[in-house]
């Protein structure tokens, strides 16, 4: 059988040293691309670009009652240093993480169990208890995504992100070298409640749940936001202020595979690679009700494997003359927005290739 290649392995992109008033919005990605590499192949999108990218004044205009009452505010109101104006119809947090349904693990050795009950949430999950190195493969058409899956019996959710239509669920055993073998399988076929639905709860990529401290965080931040946009530039401005680019992270998992953030971790440690900050992110905005993604691909100018947030939001969010405008997928890359930056180690942000979306 044909070798899968192992769709981790990154020369993580480096970072220099933060600046605590840098936010950069990579712009205008209003639709992102839905073509994606098959896993262990090029990709096969087209580099966008992105413009768009500023130092965000650290004072604004204040505002008036009426707009604060329209759900309209500004920096002065929110009490946000990195400035800009927001609007939208009125945000109301979600009462609570809707949690993921996951497989049951299996009590003996060689048995593997997959779960794809939540198909319509845009989710599956799988556990399994072998001693042999596991893939969980979700494939729909020719587009394939490989996630490594503990042989203790630990499920793990993997996001149903082709969209509508044929699935086919496997759990592979390797053999030797980078082959394996098919030894469980599912067909499923997916009718989404909303294109939505896999960038709204947690992943393997993106773990958060009701008592997560990203969690806790992302609440405590969000209290009195006005609109999506508020909680978005809440989110944003705290992570690019708190978190610090780990470059001896990034050193020591240049040749790594198959590495897992943790949102909590950087959220404590207030350190980590591009991955930790996209992860973090996401599971923020996603327990707030925002939909969010993580894109890992590449960036202009020499290539370098990268991860980047693209988020949905029903209202907007502004600040000298750049916009996150309604009902439109926007890049957001929080690892440029922390450094000082485009440098040679992190790209120069003007060119995007997406290669994977969790």
């Amino acid at each position: 059988m044909q070798a899968l290649a192992e769709q981790l392995k990154h020369p993580w992109g480096r970072a220099v040293k933060r600046s605590a008033f840098r936010l950069c919005l990579m712009l205008p990605a209003a639709v992102l691309a839905l073509s994606l590499a098959s896993c262990g192949g090029p990709s096969e999108n087209a580099p966008s670009d992105g413009a768009g990218q500023g130092i965000l004044s650290t004072t604004s205009d204040a505002g008036d009652g009426a707009a604060a009452a329209s759900g309209e505010t500004n920096a002065s109101e929110s009490g946000d240093p990195l400035g800009g104006e927001t609007s939208g119809p009125v945000y109301s947090a979600p009462a609570a993480v809707e949690e993921p349904t996951v497989a049951e693990a299996p009590k003996d050795e060689p048995q593997c169990a997959i779960d794809a009950s939540c198909a319509s949430k845009g989710y599956v999950s799988a556990a399994a208890v072998n001693s042999a190195r596991l893939k969980l493969q979700v494939s729909s058409g020719d587009m394939s995504y490989n996630y490594d899956l503990p042989g203790d019996g630990e499920p793990i959710v993997a996001p149903l992100n082709m969209g509508d239509g044929d699935y086919e669920i496997r759990i592979m055993q390797n053999t030797q070298g980078n082959n394996y073998v098919e030894i469980a399988a599912e067909p499923v076929s997916v009718a989404l409640d909303s294109e939505f639905e896999p960038y709204l709860r947690p992943n393997q990529f993106c773990n958060y749940r009701n008592d997560s401290q990203a969690v806790a965080k992302a609440r405590e931040l969000a209290a009195g936001a006005a609109n999506q946009g508020d909680v978005v530039r809440a989110v944003y401005s705290y992570i690019v202020q708190n978190v610090a680019y780990d470059t001896q992270k990034a050193t020591e998992l240049a040749d790594a595979t198959g590495y897992v953030p943790n949102p909590d971790e950087t959220l404590a440690t207030e350190k980590g690679i591009c991955f930790d900050y996209a992860s973090l992110a996401a599971a923020m905005l996603r327990s707030l009700g925002i939909p969010c993604q993580i894109v890992t691909g590449y960036v202009s100018p020499d290539n370098i494997y990268h991860a980047w947030n693209m988020v949905y939001i029903d209202g907007s969010w502004s600040c000298l003359g750049y916009n996150i405008g309604p009902n439109a997928w926007t890049r957001m890359d929080l690892t440029f927005a922390a450094s000082d930056g485009g440098t040679s180690e992190i790209g120069d942000g003007t060119s995007y290739t997406d290669r994977y979306v969790y």
